[in-house]
């Protein structure tokens, strides 16, 4: 955007008399305060994502190359007799494998990647915990110094 561009918007706003300009931000809602959204996640919720998600990982590793040898048979028999068939099910036989990697990568880093989640917000969790009763132990403490 040029300067005369962005120039001529802040006048265009300034004339539709608005109080103020809002850049990279949803209007606030009724009450003048920021809606809270609906979105809430739990360390059950964590769990279960990360739980699936090392399942499918399991699964595919274990089940996802049962027919790699047998299509690889298949495509070298199907080259040495000459049908072009066999080329086709060798690249099928690839691009199966890169998917299936790809796959498997994205099930690890999510598995991984919940746990480390659960991790941190365990740690929060913690430290705010203790932070909130260090504040109440110091209230505590400075009530009890006017009460005498």
């Amino acid at each position: 955007m040029v300067w005369d561009e962005w120039e001529r918007l802040k006048a265009d706003a300034s004339s539709r008399n608005s109080s103020r300009m809002q850049l990279n931000e949803a209007p606030s809602g009724r009450g003048g305060g920021r809606q809270q959204g609906d979105l809430k996640v739990d360390q059950q919720d964590l769990a279960a994502v990360g739980d699936s998600a090392f399942k499918l990982f399991t699964d595919l590793g274990r089940y996802g190359r049962d027919a790699w040898s047998s299509s690889q048979s298949a495509a070298k028999d199907l080259k040495t007799q000459e049908f072009e068939l066999g080329g086709a099910l060798d690249a099928v036989q690839e691009r199966w494998e890169k998917s299936l990697t790809t796959l498997l990568d994205a099930c690890a880093h999510i598995s991984n990647h919940m746990d480390f989640t659960k991790k941190a917000h365990a740690d929060d969790e913690y430290h705010i915990a203790s932070t909130i009763s260090s504040i109440a132990t110091l209230d505590k403490g400075f009530d009890e110094g006017t009460n005498r």
